[in-house]
């Protein structure tokens, strides 16, 4: 699983590092809470973090295609724009469900059309991306339930 550790991620820009960090402290402060211990998917929020450094790197990767960096993209925007399917603002952290649903989707669908070598060099995960995708991408329906996990396949 992700380190829980507070660690700058080399080679973000400012905007994206001060996403990361906030996003790593919200998920670690929920997941100390008495609710946040308790929920059943605490591991699996772990990875957001982890899954936004790794699509803001793809999207700048020259190995990957412009028809895959726009996923990227779309997903990274999703990440951050407080209107989502799952609004953290009103739900706190345990609602990035629906991010870390659509980062694992968007990332297999990459994995699909390049090699995964690029994929796994960006991952700042202690987990093989392969396998955290994979693991994800099982439980992402139950994560965010039917209706929006259908949207979000729509939508990329």
């Amino acid at each position: 699983m992700s380190n829980n550790q507070i660690v700058p991620k080399k080679d973000m820009d400012d905007k994206q590092s001060d996403f990361y960090q906030k996003l790593r402290q919200k998920i670690k402060s929920f997941l100390s809470s008495q609710e946040g211990a308790s929920n059943k998917w605490a591991d699996y929020l772990l990875w957001a973090p982890d899954l936004f450094h790794l699509l803001c790197k793809l999207s700048v990767d020259p190995d990957v295609p412009a028809r895959e960096k726009a996923k990227l993209l779309g997903a990274i925007a999703y990440f951050i724009s407080p209107f989502d399917f799952i609004p953290e603002a009103i739900l706190g952290p345990a609602a990035f469900a629906d991010d870390i649903a659509l980062a694992a989707y968007v990332i297999n669908s990459l994995i699909n059309h390049v090699d995964p070598e690029i994929v796994r060099k960006h991952w700042a995960g202690d987990e093989d991306i392969l396998f955290v995708t994979k693991k994800i991408l099982q439980v992402a329906e139950g994560m965010v339930g039917r209706g929006v996990w259908g949207k979000l396949k729509r939508r990329f």
